[in-house]
């Protein structure tokens, strides 16, 4: 493979971004706060990555407009980029099919009221690990389960930011798991491994740290006083779909069979139970597909300008950089994480910050022997920690407006996301 000439202004892209994005959330969400919206959400991620895709174009004059637009076209065809459109528009109509049917809502009030009494935190904590693998998607969790851990927090008298914050870490720790997550397939897709191989990789870093919560989680219970869940209502039918989708994408069927197969039994439940019309059925599935539409065009516009940074030479100048700071194999890894977290610190979206350093990564793991799985649970589980614990990011912005109270106080409760951080650090530090 060539090697280009590293260059530091190459990179000058994603300053634009960062000082476009970064820069109008800080000012609406802290500056200016705009009553009843989210701040960091005011300035369109696509809108950002315009203005900076335009810089990327009036960069290095050397290079034509019209072979600017081939390196542009070159960047977006990859076979990976394409596979991951697919599977966003599939996982869109899966999703958006799945509310309407009715399957989110039933499968979280059949776990809630299977909860031992007395213990309603840890078990938030519980269902939203499962919920979210299930659903692929942390907010659609979140904005499931938050209402009810908002009900069970008052009738128990229960701390409800720590409450809000177990259905918060829970739901992060599915994210990172999920086989129909966007940040899985991101990551997976721009690192060139299998799902199943990820998922794996993933498990076993994420799961001490889901442990280690749920037994601080059962020992807070214990100290306190016993919690009554009312009876929520819910139909078994509509839950099942959730579980053979999770069990499928388990086992290691193709992505494509188990959202192909699960939006079939969504439609066919939903039109037994009575949750689903003709309309509803298409129309569910076309609004999950439009919610789907962002991520893609912010694919499209990120794959286009990292194409031209990396001919400009920007990826060559990072690659550098870090191989001068970090040694070894260990510091590659390091290098990554720190790579995805800063991406996610600067976007507040760690689907995002996968596509954009996904590229990146992958020249770093080549450089330094290191796996495509290994590379892509990096990337996908340091962008899941930051996305958990971030105040301005979507998770917590909906969690504590649902909630009604900050989302700097849900923080002191999000154990699970600070672990996670200490089990990637002492993972990375004594793994062979």
């Amino acid at each position: 493979m060539e090697r280009k000439e590293p260059r530091l202004s190459a990179l000058l892209p994603i300053l634009v971004f960062l000082i476009v994005y970064l820069g109008s959330g800080i000012y609406y969400e802290y500056i200016s706060p705009v009553e009843g919206g989210m701040g960091f959400y005011i300035m369109s991620v696509v809108v950002a990555f315009m203005i900076s895709l335009t810089v990327a174009f009036l960069q290095n004059r050397k290079i034509s407009f019209d072979e600017k637009i081939h390196i542009c076209a070159q960047g977006i065809g990859d076979d990976n980029i394409t596979t991951m459109l697919f599977i966003f528009l599939m996982a869109g109509a899966f999703s958006g099919l799945a509310q309407e049917a009715g399957g989110a809502v039933s499968t979280a009030n059949l776990l809630i009221n299977v909860l031992p009494s007395g213990f309603a935190i840890p078990g938030l904590f519980i269902i939203a690990c499962l919920i979210s693998m299930s659903m692929g998607t942390s907010c659609g969790t979140i904005t499931v389960l938050t209402p009810i851990a908002v009900n069970v927090a008052a009738a128990a008298d229960l701390n409800l930011a720590m409450c809000v914050a177990s259905v918060v870490g829970g739901s992060m720790f599915g994210d990172n798991l999920s086989f129909i997550s966007d940040t899985t397939i991101a990551a997976t897709k721009t690192q060139g491994c299998q799902m199943k191989d990820k998922f794996r990789k993933n498990f076993w870093i994420a799961l001490p740290p889901a442990v280690v919560t749920l037994v601080i989680l059962i020992i807070i219970c214990l100290r306190g006083d016993s919690a009554a869940i009312e009876h929520l209502d819910y139909n078994t039918l509509q839950a099942i779909p959730y579980f053979i989708v999770l069990i499928a994408a388990i086992i290691g069927i193709n992505v494509f069979i188990v959202l192909g197969c699960g939006t079939i039994l969504f439609a066919i439940v939903g039109f037994i139970t009575g949750s689903l019309s003709p309309d509803t059925l298409f129309s569910s599935m076309g609004g999950g597909v439009s919610g789907m539409f962002e991520t893609m065009v912010v694919t499209i516009l990120v794959a286009s300008m990292g194409a031209l940074m990396k001919e400009y030479g920007g990826f060559e100048w990072i690659l550098q950089t870090i191989k001068k700071t970090f040694r070894g194999r260990k510091g590659g890894k390091l290098g990554i994480g720190i790579l995805a977290s800063l991406m996610d610190i600067a976007t507040a979206n760690n689907t995002v910050a996968i596509v954009m350093a996904g590229p990146i990564a992958k020249d770093i793991s080549d450089e330094y022997d290191i796996s495509p799985v290994e590379s892509a649970s990096l990337l996908d589980i340091f962008s899941c920690i930051w996305q958990g614990i971030i105040p301005y990011g979507a998770q917590l912005l909906i969690a504590a407006g649902i909630a009604g109270i900050s989302s700097i106080s849900i923080i002191p409760y999000l154990f699970y996301p600070f672990l996670l951080l200490i089990s990637i650090l002492i993972t990375i530090a004594v793994r062979k």
